[in-house]
């Protein structure tokens, strides 16, 4: 009897270390997967919370823990209203991720703790903030009087918006023929595009080059890319994701892309070190490091960062009345030109109408001439997957558009979990969905603007 109490006692010494050993190696030294996940589920809730006014709970259920991994299912938050950050942490006590907000720059993920630096930096807004007149007809304003029955009838169809819609906008000719919206979304919910940021930044670049500010075959564009293969990349290479630097965009472990946007403070500052593995227009690699550079890129041609941060207002959301856009900076200030524009369904559907116009707005022209045809040229090293200029020749799934009967013409702008802006400028159509749709679930919005397109021919 001695003997075996002796050994339970041992087995439970031992189990006790084990289990002290993991809570002081979880809080000291937390993997980098679990902080991946809670900067992931912080950034999350800060956005949606205060960019879209949803409530903190609700996301972190609904956004970050029913469509992803298991142990985010572990994830608890708080949100501190008074400095406005979110924190997360696994099983409520570990491995600490933080997002906070900033006015006009949405949130900041802010993996090294440093609050206060992240809080530094704040968008001015320009003169124009709002629409001329909202009684307006769209896109003027916000009014839309006419709609279509047969477009109704197919927004109708959860088998063409697909599992998990939160939004669909339909424009012709300038006009929204059609919307709809999924359970607690509306036309004044700003969502997430995603990658769909990547095409954005690419038009607030275009405005730069307009103005003779830059140029796409501007080279040398770092201090730091003086010597060797660097020097030679082009403001054009990375535009079209050819410019030969390694970076992982694998999402399912902690891998470059991840680590850039959950565990860096300076996302730009960490694309910048990439290697160089391939001589530029010898390979396509698909990076969001790339776009967040480009962020830096034209942020560096402005004599401050008060008036880099105002740009895409004064630049691009006001003129085309995007009120509700906002694009995002990392902790270091630098825009996330990769992943982070939240704007309502309306508002993206302004800027697709926008592109579909070749860059003319009311007008005047705010793209240079040509620019906007780049954006629709694929690349030959993608595949013809990709164009010249940071959008999509091709829809989600890789399969050519006419596979569905649409027209070659067709250009996108894509964004992970199911965000898409379809662009026909021959039949100046611009289809928008936007939700929370898996790529898991194969849904392919080919088929929603086909069945669109013919509607109204």
């Amino acid at each position: 009897m001695r003997l075996l109490l002796r050994v339970l006692k041992g087995v439970l010494l031992t189990v006790i270390a084990l289990v002290g050993g993991a809570i002081v190696w979880l809080a000291l030294a937390p993997p980098e997967l679990l902080r991946v996940g809670t900067g992931y589920a912080a950034k999350m809730v800060c956005s949606n919370h205060y960019l879209a006014g949803r409530d903190a709970e609700a996301v972190l259920a609904l956004d970050v823990q029913a469509p992803g991994h298991p142990l985010l299912k572990l994830i608890h938050v708080s949100v501190d209203e008074e400095r406005k950050l979110v924190t997360a942490r696994m099983l409520g006590a570990f491995a600490a991720g933080r997002a906070v907000y900033r006015e006009g720059l949405g949130c900041a993920s802010v993996p090294d703790g440093n609050v206060d630096a992240a809080l530094a930096f704040s968008a001015p807004a320009p003169a124009l903030t709002t629409a001329s007149d909202p009684a307006a007809p769209w896109p003027e304003g916000e009014a839309v009087s006419t709609t279509d029955g047969r477009i109704a009838a197919l927004l109708a169809d959860p088998a063409l918006t697909g599992a998990g819609m939160r939004a669909v906008v339909v424009v012709k000719d300038g006009r929204i023929l059609g919307e709809a919206y999924g359970e607690g979304f509306s036309a004044t919910t700003p969502l997430l595009g995603w990658s769909m940021a990547k095409t954005v930044n690419a038009a607030i670049l275009g405005r730069l080059v307009k103005d003779g500010k830059l140029g796409l075959d501007d080279a040398g564009l770092f201090p730091e890319w003086r010597d060797g293969a660097h020097a030679e990349i082009r403001l054009r290479d990375l535009m079209a994701m050819e410019s030969g630097l390694e970076f992982n965009e694998d999402y399912g472990d902690v891998t470059d892309v991840t680590r850039m946007l959950y565990l860096e403070p300076d996302m730009a500052g960490f694309s910048l070190a990439k290697p160089a593995l391939a001589q530029t227009g010898e390979k396509f690699n698909y990076s969001s490091g790339t776009s967040v550079l480009l962020s830096r890129i034209w942020m560096s041609r402005f004599g401050g960062p008060d008036e880099a941060l105002a740009y895409p207002r004064l630049a691009l959301f006001a003129p085309l009345g995007m009120t509700s856009a906002v694009m995002e900076a990392d902790a270091a200030g630098t825009f996330v030109g990769s992943s982070y524009v939240y704007a309502t369904a309306r508002d993206w559907a302004r800027f697709g109408l926008f592109l579909a116009d070749d860059g003319v707005w009311k007008g005047e022209r705010l793209l240079p001439e040509g620019f906007v045809a780049q954006m629709q040229m694929p690349t030959v090293a993608s595949g013809g997957q990709y164009t010249q200029l940071q959008a999509w020749q091709v829809g989600p799934g890789g399969e050519a558009d006419e596979t569905f009967g649409l027209s070659p013409e067709t250009y996108w702008l894509l964004g992970h979990d199911g965000q898409s802006v379809a662009i026909l400028p021959s039949e100046r159509l611009v289809v928008v969905r936007l939700g929370l749709t898996p790529s898991k679930l194969g849904y392919r919005p080919q088929a929603l603007v086909k069945a669109v397109s013919d509607a109204l021919k």
